[in-house]
């Protein structure tokens, strides 16, 4: 486990492991979408990671697919992520906010009546939303006009303004698991022509304008960006995986960002291949790996140099000293899957560490 343990340097961000916290929607933000102080309790709880990628935050009003997730667009928001800032650096941890539109994944029962918008329209028919009037299938977006685009660029680059205030270390740009940017990037959601539609150059250039003004605000050595060419949650898929993988890990080099991090599979198993290896090849910045890895794993790919670290999703929710956990190879808690999307402190604040098993 030692692999796990050494000191990685990402961009400005210098970590003192590879054990790093993926971001996890768990819907524990109050009406208004500010983060509560149960929030900064469990990010601080789990300041021991190497990094903790701080959960999907929207970048813009109206736009909610969750109920009940944060947002980074109002004064209140700032105000509560910087109660959760404060808590991880007292606790001496590094925290990133991961900036997010949901696209075609927004609800109009979620926003006021608003509709869902994306690329093209085309609905999501693989799984149903949670809105306080319980699930209900999600609706066909409205086709985004090219000349709305700059708009959505402009909320990102304001989000990453208002996550420098709130006393976040960095940002981390959404670009995976079927959510707006991902969208585009997918030729199985992107049916449009024009500037944003056809060619992969096409399909990729919201994210890339996305990156262009996020790391305007930050630097590009405190921008981070998540994809996952694999992944068919949100009736995701692409023709060429492998191909967007690899073409993106070529152009990424160009930013000269703190890190890349990639999913390597599908959450439902409908997609395969290997973009890891094309990835890894091409990409010359540092690359996070996740999904579905244990702690021999996980320092098996640091070790054969395939990855720099890996982050933990679920693991890392149910055991918030995850990093001594696997320092001492002890047993994990177990998550509960009954409580990821409830409001209370349930399945969030209340799962023992090592200290409260022994007592």
């Amino acid at each position: 486990m030692s692999t796990l343990f050494s000191p990685l340097r990402l961009g400005a961000l210098e970590l003192p492991n590879r054990v790093l916290m993926a971001p996890l929607t768990r819907c524990r933000a109050d009406q208004n979408h500010v983060p509560t102080e149960l929030m900064a309790q469990h990010y601080a709880q789990r300041a021991a990671a190497g990094l903790i990628i701080a959960e999907a935050t929207m970048v813009m009003e109206g736009h909610s697919a969750f109920w009940r997730e944060p947002g980074i667009y109002s004064e209140a928001q700032v105000a509560g992520w910087r109660r959760v800032t404060d808590a991880v650096h007292a606790a001496g941890g590094r925290i990133v906010l991961q900036l997010w539109h949901g696209g075609r994944a927004c609800h109009p029962a979620l926003n006021d009546g608003r509709e869902a918008v994306g690329p093209s329209a085309i609905a999501i028919t693989n799984d149903e939303v949670h809105t306080p009037e319980g699930k209900q299938a999600y609706t066909v977006p409205r086709e985004l006009a090219d000349d709305e685009l700059p708009a959505i660029v402009a909320g990102f680059s304001r989000a990453a303004e208002n996550a420098k205030r709130a006393g976040f270390d960095g940002v981390e740009v959404h670009g995976a698991n079927g959510y707006l940017l991902d969208e585009f990037l997918r030729d199985g959601a992107n049916h449009r022509g024009g500037p944003y539609g056809g060619p992969l150059e096409n399909r990729a250039r919201l994210l890339l304008e996305v990156i262009e003004a996020v790391t305007q605000v930050w630097g590009s050595d405190r921008v981070g960006v998540r994809l996952s060419p694999l992944n068919s949650f949100n009736s995701m898929h692409d023709s060429d995986p492998v191909g967007l993988a690899t073409w993106l890990a070529k152009r990424l080099n160009d930013f000269n960002l703190a890190y890349l991090h990639l999913m390597r599979a599908d959450f439902l198993g409908e997609q395969s291949g290997d973009v890891v290896t094309p990835v890894r090849e091409h990409y010359r910045g540092k690359l996070i790996l996740n999904m579905g890895y244990d702690g021999d794993e996980a320092a098996g790919v640091i070790e054969a140099g395939h990855a720099d670290a890996v982050a933990f999703g679920t693991a890392f929710l149910a055991n918030p000293d995850l990093p001594e956990r696997l320092r001492q190879r002890a047993a994990l808690n177990e998550p509960d899957p009954t409580t990821f999307y409830s409001q209370g402190a349930e399945g969030y604040t209340d799962y023992p560490t090592l200290g409260a098993d022994q007592s």
